[in-house]
């Protein structure tokens, strides 16, 4: 499994990119192997500011649903448009094309409370 080093990670497996006072979020090599063929993202906060830990989405894969949750609390600015018409490039480029939204935070410092790479990997036992 992939844990890129600049990212940082939450526990229930997203992961976040910081560019300033703006991030990209999605979800983790892992979540994607454990959800299986992804089939549909649904992101209906554009526009919002949602809380930390809050649900800004939800990801389907073929065998179930799982909601997405904010890594740190942010206006959500945009969706991966590319995932609309191809939700697999989640499983195929989690950390790249796969990206899910992008972000402005209320205050990137709340960054510095997320998990390590190494942490991350703890957490998932890998």
């Amino acid at each position: 499994m992939n844990f890129p080093a600049e990212l940082k990670y939450t526990k229930d497996h997203e992961w976040i990119r910081v560019e300033g006072d703006e991030a990209v979020i999605g979800i983790t090599d892992f979540a994607q192997r454990e959800l299986g063929d992804i089939v549909f993202v649904d992101i209906n906060t554009v526009g919002d500011e949602v809380a930390a830990n809050d649900v800004f989405g939800t990801i389907e894969a073929v065998k179930t649903v799982s909601d997405l949750f904010m890594p740190a609390t942010a206006t959500v600015l945009a969706i991966n448009e590319a995932i609309d018409a191809s939700p697999e490039l989640v499983n195929s480029d989690p950390y790249g094309e796969g990206w899910i939204i992008r972000v402005k935070l209320a205050n990137p410092a709340d960054i510095d409370a997320l998990l390590s790479p190494d942490e991350y990997k703890s957490e998932i036992n890998a």
